[in-house]
């Protein structure tokens, strides 16, 4: 059923579906199943090229077990933590995040480390923290680290006991989008480049024009949205995110208080 977990079955379906070169949306819709949930199946259990449904559900089985031996005994209510939360919903949307991340091209413990330290709350952990949480080796953690440091995408920090302690930084997402900006740009110029070495007006002149012109677009419009942007980042939300998603009012059609290309909104390019 929707919403429920795989079965061996669908798994078995999910590997055909990937045999046949299907798309995750074509695979998903028919299983009757969120694009998602066959995304994050796949991601998890070795890619598109290596999925496996009897490998991928003895994982999922094995999975479920260690969790159920990690837990204490209880009335069979759903896990809170301090604050509130549902403790199997915080690590199913932590897994659905990183599957994101992977899919994206990040390495899979470079993406759970980074998933971990973006979905905890003080925005930093030391690394036995987080071997601890994600019961990886330190090892495993220092390499994930290393890459992501490499990435600018976390800064090292020590706290009042001389501890390292490793904290996202918000302001990457806005660094990542103006390297891609910068990115865009040089191959703009690498393309104009090539229309004189063809020649004008040729037929491929005229396609690395046209292809040159696009991207200048492009370039120019993710460059100007961060900056419009790059506040968002650092402040508070003007009221607290309860409902998430098309079911939200105005979200469907962009008709709430702030509009389509309101400044609650970040635009998009």
């Amino acid at each position: 059923m929707p919403g429920g977990r795989l079965t061996q079955t669908e798994r078995q379906q999910i590997a055909l579906g990937l045999a046949d070169g299907l798309a995750y949306a074509e695979i998903a819709r028919r299983l009757d199943r969120p694009t998602s949930t066959v995304t994050r199946e796949v991601m998890r259990n070795g890619g598109p090229n290596a999925y496996r449904a009897d490998l991928a559900h003895r994982a999922t089985e094995h999975r479920a077990h260690r969790r159920r031996r990690a837990t204490p005994s209880g009335d069979g209510q759903a896990l809170a933590q301090a604050d509130g939360r549902d403790e199997e919903a915080v690590r199913e949307y932590e897994e659905t995040f990183t599957t994101v991340l992977m899919a994206s091209g990040m390495p899979k413990m470079t993406a759970r480390v980074w998933a971990c330290l973006t979905l905890t709350d003080s925005g930093s952990l030391t690394a036995s923290e987080l071997a601890r949480r994600l019961r990886v080796s330190p090892a495993s953690v220092s390499k994930a680290i290393a890459f992501l440091e490499g990435q600018d995408m976390i800064r090292r920090e020590r706290d009042e006991g001389r501890r390292e302690r490793y904290v996202v930084d918000n302001d990457v997402w806005y660094q990542s989008m103006m390297a891609s900006a910068r990115s865009t740009a040089h191959l703009v110029e690498t393309a104009r480049q090539g229309i004189g070495v063809l020649g004008p007006r040729t037929p491929a002149a005229v396609r690395l024009e046209n292809i040159a012109r696009f991207l200048d677009f492009v370039s120019e419009s993710i460059a100007r949205a961060a900056e419009q942007a790059r506040e968002i980042l650092n402040s508070a939300p003007a009221a607290p995110p309860d409902v998430v998603g098309p079911s939200a009012p105005d979200a469907a059609d962009g008709s709430g208080p702030d509009g389509p290309e309101g400044i609650g909104r970040p635009a998009t390019a």
